[in-house]
C-alpha cells in the first residue's frame, strides 16, 4: 500500500469532513432540542428571532440562507407551538413579518443553555469553538466570493482583471 498523498481520497476531500461534522453536530444538537420542542431548522429561526425580534419570512430565509418556501413550513410548525406569530406588514401587505410570542420570548431564557450544553456534548472549550466558527466564517465568506466570481459575466471578470485564478 502507497504512502503517498492521493488528492482523491475520501479522507482527504474537504466537503466529506465538513458533511460529517455538520451530520454529527446536528445529530448532537437533537437531544439538547427536544426538550424545546425544537429541530434543528427551528432552532435556527429562533435564534434569528431572538437577535432581531420581528423578521420578514424573506428576510428569515436571508439569514439562514434558505429559500422562502423552505423557511415557511418551519414557521408554521413554531406557530402551532406558539413560539411565534406572523402578520402582515403594516407598510407593505406583500411582505409577511414573523415576531416572538410571549412564550417564544420566555423559551430564549431555557436557550440560553444549549451553547453550554453543546460544548460540554462536543468536549470542545469556547475558544476551541471560536476558532473553529472563525475558520468557518472564514470559508463561507471564499465561497460566497467564488459564488461571485462564478456569477460576474466574462466582460466583469477581464474588466475586473479576475480572468485568470
Amino acid at each position: 500500500m502507497s504512502t503517498s498523498y492521493d488528492p482523491l481520497a475520501l479522507e482527504s476531500q474537504i466537503c466529506f469532513a465538513l458533511t460529517v461534522a455538520s451530520r454529527g453536530v446536528i445529530s448532537a444538537y437533537r437531544s439538547v432540542l427536544e426538550p424545546l420542542h425544537l429541530t434543528h431548522p427551528q432552532y435556527l429561526v429562533m435564534l434569528a428571532l431572538w437577535q432581531h425580534e420581528t423578521l420578514p419570512v424573506r428576510k428569515i430565509a436571508e439569514l439562514l440562507r434558505l429559500e422562502a418556501a423552505t423557511v415557511s413550513p418551519l414557521i408554521k410548525r413554531l406557530e402551532a407551538l406558539d413560539y411565534v406569530e406572523k402578520a402582515r406588514s403594516s407598510h407593505d401587505e406583500r411582505v409577511v413579518e414573523v415576531s416572538l410570542t410571549e412564550t417564544g420570548i420566555q423559551l430564549r431564557r431555557t436557550a440560553e443553555a444549549i451553547p453550554g450544553q453543546m460544548m460540554a456534548k462536543l468536549d470542545m472549550g469556547e475558544a476551541d469553538l471560536r476558532e473553529l466558527h472563525a475558520t468557518m466564517t472564514r470559508l463561507i465568506d471564499a465561497v460566497d466570493a467564488s459564488h461571485t466570481i462564478d456569477t460576474a459575466s466574462p466582460a466583469d471578470a477581464v474588466s475586473s482583471g479576475a480572468a485568470s485564478a
